[in-house]
């Protein structure tokens, strides 16, 4: 006889089985997850974006306090 395969999902610190929880509940395990993965992915770009930011930050103000170049004499 196979053994059947359960899904835990620990919600507070207690155990559930997915596969015995109401549809209801599986829909609402369901979403939370994928706005995990939406939250966690609106982390990572937040901080390309703000290491871009930076980056820019930095040669915007390298380039204020550079030297201007001046033209040769021909």
């Amino acid at each position: 006889m196979a053994e059947k395969k359960t899904t835990p999902i620990v919600i507070d610190d207690v155990e559930y089985q997915y596969e015995e929880m109401t549809q209801e509940q599986q829909v609402f395990v369901n979403h939370v997850a994928d706005l995990d993965r939406k939250i966690g992915s609106t982390k990572f770009n937040l901080d390309q974006l703000n290491v871009g930011r930076r980056a820019f930050m930095n040669a915007l103000t390298k380039s204020l306090t550079d030297e201007p170049e001046t033209e040769e004499a021909a």
